[in-house]
Formats: C-alpha cells, structure tokens, sequence
C-alpha cells in the first residue's frame, strides 16, 4: 500500500470518527436549543394570561376558564393547555389535550405535596411522548399573592425538532465528506511538498509561539471568534428571556457581586409635599428612569441623583441616602441638592436650552451662555465626587447617564483611573456640523473619552460621534474595532438599543384591556363603538406633538366617517416649564386643541382631549390597553419607550402602534405603521388604516413586536454593558494597563447591534 492510500485512509478515519462525534453533539446541542426555546414560549404565552387565570381559578371547573385557556393556546407551535387544582385535579382544557397525560403524573413535579407552601413550588419541563409523537410539556404554577392555586400544563409541538435534526445531520455528513476529500488531497500535496519550514513555524503557532510576526494577526482572528462565540452563548444562555434573576446571577457569576453606581439627573423616586401636609411618592415620566429602574432592582447599588421634591430632604438619612423602592428595597438613592442658581444654570441652561436642541433636530435655536457652562462644570463636579464616594473598590463600574453630566467620565477617571467607566447617551448625537455651534465642544468631547465605554441608541449615532472627534480633536480613531485613542487612553463606542422591562410590572398590574377599555370609556363619556387614539409624552417640543394634533386633524378632513366617533386622547406630562420654548409649546398645543375641538366637535364629542397633568405608570397602562392605536410622532428621538411600553401593554395582541420613522424604535419594530410625521396626508392616512386593520393582521403584527421586545429586554440591554465592561477590565487586568498607557495589541472585534 503507498504512502499517499495510507495518508488518505488515515485522514477519512479520523474524520469519520470526527462525524460521528459532531452528530452525537448537534443532536443534543439541537434537543437543548429546542427545549429552552419551547420552555421559554411557555412562559412567555401564559405571563399574559396569568392575572385573569388567577382570577377566575375557583378550584373546580368552569366555562371561562376554559376560554382563557383557548386564549392562551394561540402560539403556533402550541397544541393544547390544560388547568389542574393544587390536588392534582383536572379543572379545564382546551379542547384537544390528550388523556394520557393528566395533572397526577405531573403533580409532584411541580409541587413535592398537596399543602406545599408557594416557596416549594417549582417548574417542570420535559419531553414526553403521546400517541401522536412527541411534545413538549411544561407545567408551570399559578401563585396569587403567595398562595399557590394550581399549576398550568401546556403541549408544544417536539416534532419539528427531529425533522430540523435529521436536516441538519445530512447537512453535517455532506459538508464533512466534501471536507474530507479535500483535506485528503491537501495532506497528500502537502506531504509531498517541501514546505518544511512553513510547517515547523505552524507547530510552533499552535503552541503558543509567535516567532514570525505575519501569524500574530491569525492569532488575534482566533482569540477574536472564541470571545464571540463564547459572549453570544452568554447571551443566549440556557435561561431564554433575560429577567431580573437571570441578570443578578450573570452580575454575581461576571462581577463577583460587586454593585453598580450610576449617575443620572432624574431619580427613580420623588417625594412631594402635597396640598394637606401628606408626603407622596411619584414616579417620573422619564424613559432613562423607565430602563435604569428595573436594572438597578437586579443589579443593587446605588443610584446617584438631583433631589428635586419637595419632600425629598425629609426622607433621606444624614448621609443624604435612601433605601428604595419603598416596598421591597433593593438599591440606594443618593440625592444630590442643587441651589437654585445651580439648577438654573446646570440643568435648564447649559443642559435643556443648549445640548438638548443641539442634538436634537427639532428647529430650536440652541443658546449656550458662559455663567451656565460655569455651572454645568461645577454640577459635574459635584456629582462625580459623589460617585467616587459611593464606589467600594478602585477598579469600581460607574454607569454615567446621559447629555447632562458630559464631563463627569474624565473627572471620574482623574479620581479613580481604574474604574471602568460606562457612559450612555440616551439622546441622539449631532453630526459634526450641528456639534460645532456648541463653544465647548472640545471640553465635552474630552470629557465624554474618559469613558472605559461610550454607548448610543444606533451606530448612526456611533458614526456621527466618530466624525465629531475626527473634526475637533488630536485623537486616533479605529474604526475597524470601533474605538477612539485619545492621549493614550481608548474608549470604545458601541450602539446599545435600549428597552423596557419584561413582563413589564406596569403591565401585569393592570387589569385586562377589555377591562380598561370599559373604564377608560366611561371616564371620557364615549360610545360604545368608538374609537381611541392614544399619545403619551412629556410636552417637548421634539415629541411631535403638534404634528400628532395635525395629523388627527386631517383624519377628520380627509375621513369624514369618523368625525362623532374617533377620539385622541393626550397624556402630556408638564416638563421645563420655566424655559420659554416649552410655555410656548404647551400654549400653542392648548390653541391647536381648542381649535380642532370647535371645529370637529360637538356638545356631547370633542375629538381631542388634552391631559396635561403628570400621570402615574398605572394609570398610562391603563390608557394603553385601552386604546386602538398608539401614535408615537417624535420629530428626532434615540429610542423612544413609549413604543415598546404599549406593546408590553397589549398581552391581547390588539392594538396599532403608528411609528415616527425618526426613532430609533422605528429600526426595531418594522412591523408598526411608520409614518413621516411632517407629512400630514400619510400620518392621516396610516391612522385611517391602523383603525381599519382586521384584527388577524393586528396580532400578526403585535405578536412580532411582542416577541423581539421580550427577547431584546431591559435586562439583556444591561448584561451586554456590563459583560463588555467585565471583558474590558479583565483583559486590563491581564495586560497590567492601569497606568493609562496606549496598547500596542488591537481591541477585540465588537459584536454587532442585536436587532433584525
């Protein structure tokens, strides 16, 4: 037998040997995939149903439960659902739950006994087999107020799973035996070539040695693509949708449990002194309070924030801290008090009269003043000392918020140059052009790379603060990994859509939205068969407001049929009213209001209310449920929450989310009706078709913007920070580059925007 037989025989063994253990571990990396994804639907399809179950959940049989349970058998791979007592009793199913699996076999799964407390009962999932093949049970328990009712079982389809198997299998023999001959006609050309050196140098690469320079590269390749497949399978993980739990665990795993300080202006909490003496509790209408919030009850910490309540001294101990949420503590509040030249200069001034237009194109002359940068520099000042004060290690993460604290990362790092600094900006970032007009740029911009990282809502804001810096600053820009050097320190800018929580808390609070339909309706004195528009905003100038007003006004013009009949209601939270665009603003939207009304109304119908007055998050919810089309009209926005809360709100499925196309949201929910709110006639015109669309297309739709923003939470948002910020500081750590020094070695290729 030649040489060459041997040397191809040898190759086809080794790499048939290696088929075989690659089949063996595909099938069980598939069956796993397929169960978490089937165990995560489970949850995902009875969160929405979980209020109303418990409700009506009597301990015996009844009719409507049984439509709930049809109700929440809708998903397409979701074959039946069925309702067992905390005895293991059968109290209702749908219509085509198989027998051979009743609530006995599967009781003790769920609870150890009858009288288990809730803290005992767990859930279940597991493949089992029926008469007609395969499915995939989970057994999930209904708990109400700590007392555990019963537990919901429900069949998804498994046979798919062994058809995707056995057509990834035949992919795998395939490409392997093409792999095989190839690799068997590669050894026999190479054995017979005189390539001697080149091999020696390989062997000694595999190694670890890197005697030629040319293979460094190579090297820096295979680093890079073990770190992304080893952070996209930390994403994905084996826990399905990412919850406050599954972040905690990550946090604890990643960080050693160490606590997070974010600084932000708004706080989470505010405490007014109301008109009898009484101290109420408010929560801001505030999209970075609407993200941070969630995140800070799974991470702990502290939350470093202006104390702008009137009650708020009255609440803190002497080291101006508070533990909160009230009910269940979980992080502290560290309030910061301003005096009113402070705030005056710092955050209506320099912040909201200057930044805010500046990047946001809104046709707002931006006025940018000497005393008020004078005060933002000192703000800044104030609150950085008071992060480092709150840290509890030297290499500490600070996660800074935002357009009013641009300085506060280099005076963060002049005080701890270990910390690792995470900055996001939670606004949109101005092209270069737009920049120049700010007299500070340059101390903005430098205060901004003293972040470890520096994030936006979409890498068209990453591009335009790359371009800012190329323009105003001596600094090195690497594109290819995303990074800017400046006097030897890198920061890494990177697109982090932000989201909300999920299952939303506001949502679930709140009853069914045929329930709030009926309270909503009575509320605002509307027939039975009218129709709702829903827009919630605070009363700025870039939300789009008087846009909104216009576009319902056209409605009615072009749309006669619904004049009597639509109603738009909006939920305008007063905000900056001291400056005077936004006095303006909201006397110009009271016109604008009143002037549709006359025109389109009557004694009993007026087709526009204007609420303008802060509402609480229960009570938006509610509006939300109620309504059969949300319209989001913001002229120029980094994400915009709004849109994804009222798609939180919907478990129904019903609803139109009609979209300004200048959101970031807009980029991630493509299934909305997104509208160029200055164009009158298609705002109009997309409001006449969300009001017509059968409701099969309306859960087509809501169920798809349902799914990605479930997948793509708050949480999920929070770990790809914080496992970035991980990755950073442990590759610091193992290079020793505390000392502020330029490396030599090229960052780690980023992983992309996680969107569609």
């Amino acid at each position: 037998m030649s040489r060459a037989l041997r040397v191809t025989i040898g190759v086809l063994a080794g790499l048939g040997l290696l088929v075989l253990a690659s089949s063996y571990f595909v099938s069980e990396t598939l069956n796993d995939w397929f169960e978490r994804d089937l165990s995560g639907r489970a949850e995902l399809a009875l969160a929405g149903a979980r209020e109303q179950l418990a409700a009506d959940w009597s301990g015996t049989s009844s009719t409507r439960m049984t439509a709930l349970l049809t109700a929440v058998a809708h998903d397409e791979r979701l074959l039946a659902v069925a309702a067992c007592g905390k005895d293991g009793s059968l109290l209702a199913t749908t219509s085509d739950w198989p027998m051979e699996v009743p609530c006995t076999s599967v009781s003790r799964r769920v609870r150890p006994v009858t009288d288990a407390p809730a803290s005992e009962w767990t859930r279940w999932h597991s493949v089992v087999e029926i008469e007609g093949g395969p499915v995939h049970l989970s057994a999930l328990p209904l708990i109400d107020e700590g007392k555990p009712l019963g537990f919901v079982m429900l069949l998804h389809d498994f046979g798919f799973a062994e058809r995707r198997e056995s057509q990834i299998q035949r992919l795998l023999v395939g490409t392997f035996a093409m792999l095989a001959l190839a690799a068997s006609v590669l050894t026999v050309v190479i054995r017979r070539a005189s390539w001697r050196g080149w091999t020696s140098e390989l062997r000694r690469v595999l190694h670890g040695g890197l005697q030629k320079p040319e293979f460094q590269p190579l090297m820096s390749d295979v680093r890079d693509l073990i770190d992304r497949i080893s952070a996209e399978r930390e994403l994905e993980g084996s826990g399905g949708v990412w919850t406050p739990e599954r972040l905690k665990e990550s946090l604890r795993h990643r960080l050693f449990g160490e606590r997070v300080v974010v600084v932000a202006n708004r706080e989470p909490y505010i405490h007014v002194r109301g008109e009898n003496g009484t101290i109420e509790l408010l929560h801001p209408a505030s999209g970075l309070v609407t993200a941070l919030e969630p995140v800070m009850r799974a991470c702990s910490g502290v939350w470093v924030a202006h104390g702008a309540g009137s009650a708020d001294r009255d609440m803190v101990d002497s080291k101006d801290r508070l533990a909160v949420p009230p009910d269940a503590p979980a992080y502290q509040l560290r309030r910061i008090w301003l005096t009113p030249e402070e705030e005056q200069g710092y955050y209506y001034g320099l912040a909201n009269e200057g930044l805010w237009p500046l990047c946001h194109i809104a046709h707002t002359r931006p006025i940018f003043r000497t005393s008020d940068w004078e005060q933002y520099r000192a703000v800044n000042e104030r609150f950085a000392q008071a992060a480092c004060e709150e840290v509890d290690s030297e290499d500490a993460i600070v996660l800074v918020q935002d357009y009013h604290f641009a300085l506060v990362p280099k005076l963060i790092r002049e005080r701890l140059p270990r910390a690792t600094i995470l900055t996001f900006w939670h606004i949109p970032w101005p092209n270069s052009e737009q920049l120049a007009i700010c007299p500070w740029t340059e101390e903005i911009l430098e205060g901004l790379l003293g972040s470890s990282i520096l994030g936006f809502h979409t890498q068209f804001h990453c591009n335009n603060f790359f371009d800012s810096v190329d323009r105003h600053l001596e600094a090195r820009l690497d594109r290819e990994f995303h990074a800017v050097v400046f006097r030897g320190a890198r920061t890494q800018v990177r697109p982090y859509p932000i989201s909300i929580d999920w299952p939303n808390r506001w949502a679930l609070s709140a009853p069914p939205a045929a329930e709030c339909r009926r309270e909503i309706f009575a509320e605002l004195n509307l027939r039975d068969d009218a129709l709702l528009g829903v827009g919630v905003d605070r009363l700025d100038y870039t939300k789009g407001i008087e846009e909104r007003m216009l576009a319902v006004e056209r409605l009615l013009e072009r749309f006669p049929e619904y004049r009597g009949r639509f109603t738009f209601v909006q939920l305008a939270a007063p905000s900056r009213s001291v400056i005077p665009q936004y006095r303006a603003l909201g006397d110009r939207v009271e016109a604008l209001v009143a002037r549709i009304n006359e025109r389109f109304g009557t004694n009993s119908y007026r087709p526009v209310i204007l609420r303008r007055s802060h509402h609480e998050p229960p009570r938006v919810f509610r509006f939300l449920k109620a309504a059969h089309l949300t319209y989001v009209s913001s002229l120029h926005d980094g994400m915009n929450l709004v849109a994804k809360e009222f798609v939180a709100a919907r478990e129904d499925e019903q609803g139109v989310l009609v979209l300004s196309s200048f959101t970031g949201a807009a980029r991630e929910l493509p299934e909305s009706l997104i509208v160029n709110p200055y164009d009158l006639d298609e705002a109009s015109g997309a409001l006449a078709a969300a009001l017509t669309m059968p409701a099969a297309e309306q859960r087509l739709r809501m169920r798809a913007m349902r799914s990605f923003v479930a997948e793509f939470n708050v949480y999920r948002w929070a770990a790809r920070m914080l496992r970035d910020a991980e990755r950073l500081r442990r590759r610091e750590r193992m290079a020793g580059r505390f000392d502020g020094s330029e490396d030599t070695q090229p960052e780690m290729a980023f992983i992309g925007t996680e969107t569609r």
